[in-house]
């Protein structure tokens, strides 16, 4: 009798399984807390490009009048139309893919103004090649892409557009840059500051071997 009562004991008891169970609050592997590796591919080329469009449309503008100038010009407009269809890719895919969610602390004026500087941005990244676009047509001067595929106008030659689109482009250059600068500082104050995965889900995973 006593050996039946202890074995029913045993059953309504049973074993604790050594398996580490994740806490509720962990991102795990699958659960949409990361941007996919297309995201990320889109999100770190197109900032690499802006970039490098900020030297050359400096070194374009500031350089005497020269093939090397015309050079710098044709590698700056080019690169803008790669960023434009960039971008445009990547709306594409915004449009069909949720954006992981933010994290549950952040008050609601911080969720409101992370979404308008994003809707900013992407404003922005439109615009500027779209303006350049008008530049390059209103001054009627032929246009290849990376001296390939030649560039259809869009605006009638017209010197009054070209000085106002060419305003037009500078003031978006400037907004854009102060853009990118607040969305550089936001990341860093999640890193450091508020110590959530905001930045750390947009740069790459790091890959684990089972031993």
């Amino acid at each position: 009798m006593r050996r039946s009562t202890f074995s029913q004991r045993r059953h309504k008891h049973p074993p604790m399984h050594s398996n580490h169970t994740a806490h509720p609050t962990e991102p795990r592997a699958g659960s949409g807390r990361h941007w996919s590796a297309l995201a990320k591919w889109l999100h770190w080329l197109v900032a690499l490009l802006i970039a490098v469009q900020v030297v050359l449309g400096w070194m374009a503008a500031s350089w005497h009048l020269s093939p090397t100038k015309l050079e710098l010009f044709v590698w700056h407009k080019s690169t803008g139309m790669l960023v434009l269809l960039l971008v445009l890719l990547r709306l594409a895919w915004r449009l069909t893919h949720p954006a992981p969610p933010l994290p549950a602390g952040m008050p609601r004026w911080e969720r409101l103004a992370a979404h308008a500087s994003h809707y900013l941005l992407y404003a922005a990244m439109l615009a500027m090649p779209l303006s350049g676009w008008v530049v390059n047509s209103a001054s009627g001067v032929p246009f290849s892409i990376y001296w390939l595929v030649p560039l259809p106008a869009i605006a009638p030659v017209d010197r009054h557009v070209t000085d106002l689109a060419s305003t037009v482009h500078l003031v978006l250059g400037i907004l854009l840059l102060a853009l990118v600068a607040v969305h550089v500082a936001a990341a860093l104050r999640h890193h450091f500051s508020k110590h959530d995965d905001v930045l750390v889900r947009m740069l790459p995973r790091k890959r684990t071997t089972n031993p």
